[in-house]
């Protein structure tokens, strides 16, 4: 942990340059809660707005990894907020949903206009941050979303959405996830030509969630720097999640940036290794581990071990070794907040990233060193992409 005097450096370096987070699925937590009665009242009528409006975000909720009172102490700048469906979504149903979660993004906009901005590229970012408030951009986690339309990809890009995820647990018809069973040898050929029309209408290729494989097709493929919004090192916690070393070296010589992320089973070997005991034994059980439901719904039963404590420091192991081996200039932070049940001890909420600021100044990293992990490398690639 940062000693105050660190994150109190950290605190007001925050102040003057932005952290960019890569990642954060508020979105989908505020409308599962509300699906499933933790939030507002079922006389309420469907839609974002009834989400949004169920919950006082400016006060603090236990429920949430995430709120505008812990969003301020953590000194969060700009955001890119998930909008993420499940992969049991397919079709035109994940069209809607995804569309849905824009629009619930947008109501929070509009809901906490003191708070929140809307931002679309890295400039109009940048002025919200100047004003304020967190700037909010958009994400689309999964590929299936599309629903293999280059026309609702275009679609989502006018919407807004600066980012895609080319799949998320599952295989998309065109492209493998890291947590499935490979189909296409990386992507397809319909795969390619998505990756190209991104870059032609300036959305920002996310390789977090694909196959290796996956990975460097779409290296192959880009002629823009492309991100892994949420992912870590590979060689630190073998977790099929995270980025093996020869895609961080090929991401240097492509521009793209590594927003480490803080999921335990991703940055702690201990926690992966009993991951992957757990995915044993559900596949014993025949339940599927990539189905996060499925997951969550086996854990509540099961008899196995209780995972490992994980730490502040398992993050800063990975975000050392991803500057050592991609550079300085290819790193960033996802730390997918309200997308997992639980996250490290010093980075529980979205309080945390002064703490995780302030234990690497006090490891010797610059102030230049830090604006660059915070936020910079992350606005750069985002202008590349415009």
């Amino acid at each position: 942990m940062a000693s105050t005097a660190a994150r109190g450096r950290a605190e007001e370096l925050l102040s003057r340059v932005p952290l960019v987070d890569g990642h954060n699925d508020l979105p989908w937590a505020l409308r599962a809660a509300w699906e499933e009665g933790h939030i507002g009242e079922k006389s309420t009528p469907p839609g974002a707005s009834s989400a949004v409006r169920q919950v006082d975000l400016r006060a603090l909720q236990p429920r949430f990894q995430t709120d505008f009172l812990r969003s301020r102490r953590g000194r969060l700048g700009m955001q890119f907020w998930s909008v993420w469906v499940p992969c049991r979504l397919a079709g035109d149903a994940a069209v809607t949903a995804v569309l849905e979660q824009v629009e619930l993004v947008r109501e929070l906009c509009a809901a906490y206009p003191d708070v929140l901005g809307f931002a679309t590229t890295a400039d109009e970012a940048e002025r919200v941050f100047a004003e304020g408030r967190i700037a909010s951009l958009l994400g689309a986690e999964g590929g299936h979303s599309i629903n293999s339309s280059l026309g609702v990809l275009r679609a989502l890009r006018r919407a807004g959405v600066r980012y895609m995820t080319l799949t998320h647990n599952e295989n998309t018809p065109w492209a493998d996830s890291a947590t499935d069973t490979p189909e296409h040898g990386g992507l397809t050929p319909f795969g390619v030509e998505v990756v190209r029309e991104m870059n032609r209408v300036g959305m920002l290729v996310d390789l977090s969630h694909v196959a290796e494989t996956t990975m460097n097709a779409a290296l192959d493929a880009s002629t823009r720097p492309v991100v892994f919004s949420h992912s870590s090192c590979r060689a630190v916690a073998d977790h099929p999640r995270n980025v093996p070393d020869a895609v961080l070296e090929r991401l240097a010589a492509n521009g793209g940036v590594c927003m480490v992320t803080f999921v335990p089973a991703f940055v702690s070997r201990a926690y992966a290794e009993w991951d992957a005991r757990l995915r044993e034994a559900m596949a014993a059980a025949g339940a599927r581990h990539n189905d996060l439901e499925a997951r969550e719904a086996f854990l509540a039963s099961w008899d196995g071990p209780r995972p490992p404590a994980v730490g502040l420091a398992d993050v800063v192991a990975h975000v050392e070794h991803a500057r050592e081996v991609a550079g300085i200039d290819h790193i960033g932070l996802g730390g997918d907040y309200d997308g997992v049940r639980e996250q490290p001890e010093g980075l529980a909420d979205v309080s945390g990233y002064p703490g995780l600021i302030g234990a690497l100044l006090e490891r010797g990293w610059s102030e230049d060193e830090c604006a660059k992990l915070a936020g910079a490398n992350a606005l750069r690639v985002l202008r590349d992409n415009e």
